[in-house]
């Protein structure tokens, strides 16, 4: 009996995992997707061909059964793959830990039709410690996952192929519809209609700027005889004044109310009220949070700053030619951080700065519906490995990209 085989999606993340795991486990790479839904009429399989929904590869007349295929691009790694599994004394699938991942182990286990154990392991970054505690608590493919994804792959098909011929023939051709972007684009609309119908409304409201020694600020009159000056946010979309509690300025008043207090000058503060400020710092990352943080800093695309993130997950070389990840998986809609890390972001925050600038661990909940709960934030793998301890490793987008996350 050969040895195990372990199974990853891409080639750097499968020699990174060979290092870790040693010469007693083989490891291949399925080089993402292995099957998916026909791409082209010639790849459409026989027994669907005629039928009206065969293009789709979607059975719209009955119970949406997807039909996959192998496209001819993957067929010679699936070759080598069931090649491999002949050998193996057991199966372990260590795709991706999220939808797409899980639904490779799926088809993988589909496909290679494997007599021998089958495995599913788990881990959020690529570091030998996780890898190897991944093992430890093996489990099986997830079905609920498998299914999640699969649904969403084939509203995707369906949306696609039925409203982007409409696009090329009623907008331009090129364009595409889907899933998301379609929804996204009524939105859009929406709330251009929204602006469009919206009415503009006239108030006028009064500021004074006030010194006192050395000291300068503006005041803004909020009240007037008990009642608060209306703004921008009393008015509805007609233009009206939603509250009848508020007091609206015209011109006339605001200047007569300006006059009537330059009469009173000088003007003395007869009460300050302190109030205890706390600025709490922003969540750890989830994907659409780093996107946007690195946009609005860095003016990185989300494309970008995904491509980069993907990098720092999989692995860098550290010196000596080995890889390790300096990020968690980077697909996540989670805020959440495992006590683990938690623990060893303490230890790191007091080493580098002392014991005045730790106060407790502060933990988020995720406000996502539906959110992968097992995932944990975008973090360093190690906070100890901080941005100046890679100055000479990482490149400059790649710098920046961790420095806002660690």
């Amino acid at each position: 009996m050969g040895k195990p085989l372990v199974i990853v999606e891409s080639p750097a993340k499968a020699r990174t995992l060979a290092r870790f795991l040693g010469s007693k486990y083989r490891v291949e790479a399925s080089y993402g997707h292995i099957r998916d839904l026909p791409e082209s009429a010639k790849e459409v399989p026989a027994e669907i061909k005629g039928k009206s929904w065969g293009r789709l590869g979607v059975d719209t007349d009955g119970d949406f059964t997807p039909y996959y295929v192998v496209p001819a691009d993957k067929k010679k790694n699936v070759t080598a793959l069931k090649a491999a599994m002949k050998d193996a004394s057991e199966l372990i699938l260590a795709t991706d830990p999220d939808r797409e991942g899980e639904s490779i182990s799926w088809h993988l286990k589909e496909l290679l039709k494997p007599k021998v154990k089958v495995r599913r392991i788990v881990f959020h970054e690529i570091t030998e410690e996780a890898v190897k505690a991944a093992l430890a608590e093996a489990h099986d493919v997830d079905e609920n996952l498998v299914r999640a994804q699969e649904s969403r792959r084939i509203l995707d098909r369906l949306y696609g192929y039925t409203l982007s011929p409409v696009l090329w023939k009623k907008v331009q051709t090129g364009l595409s519809a889907g899933r998301v972007q379609s929804v996204a684009v009524r939105v859009i609309v929406e709330r251009e209609e929204e602006r469009i119908a919206f009415r503009a409304a006239s108030y006028w409201d009064l500021e004074a700027r006030l010194r006192g020694g050395s000291s300068e600020f503006t005041a803004t009159l909020a009240k007037v005889g008990g009642q608060r000056v209306a703004t921008g946010k009393d008015f509805d979309s007609k233009g009206a004044l939603a509250s009848s509690t508020v007091r609206l300025l015209d011109e006339k008043n605001a200047h007569e109310f300006r006059d009537g207090l330059m009469r009173r000058l000088p003007w003395a503060v007869t009460s300050v009220e302190e109030k205890p400020y706390t600025q709490r710092p922003a969540p750890p990352f989830t994907t659409s949070t780093l996107q946007q943080e690195a946009n609005r800093k860095l003016g990185f695309s989300s494309e970008r700053t995904m491509q980069i993130a993907q990098r720092l997950f999989q692995g860098m070389d550290l010196g000596g030619g080995d890889l390790e990840g300096l990020i968690s998986y980077h697909r996540t809609d989670s805020t959440t951080l495992s006590s683990k890390a938690l623990t060893e972001a303490e230890r790191a925050v007091k080493e580098l700065y002392g014991n005045d600038y730790h106060k407790g661990p502060r933990q988020y909940q995720t406000k996502v519906r539906n959110a992968q709960e097992a995932h944990e934030a975008i973090r360093p793998t190690h906070f100890h490995r901080t941005p100046a301890s890679l100055d000479k490793i990482l490149e400059s987008d790649e710098m920046k990209i961790y420095e806002l996350i660690w």
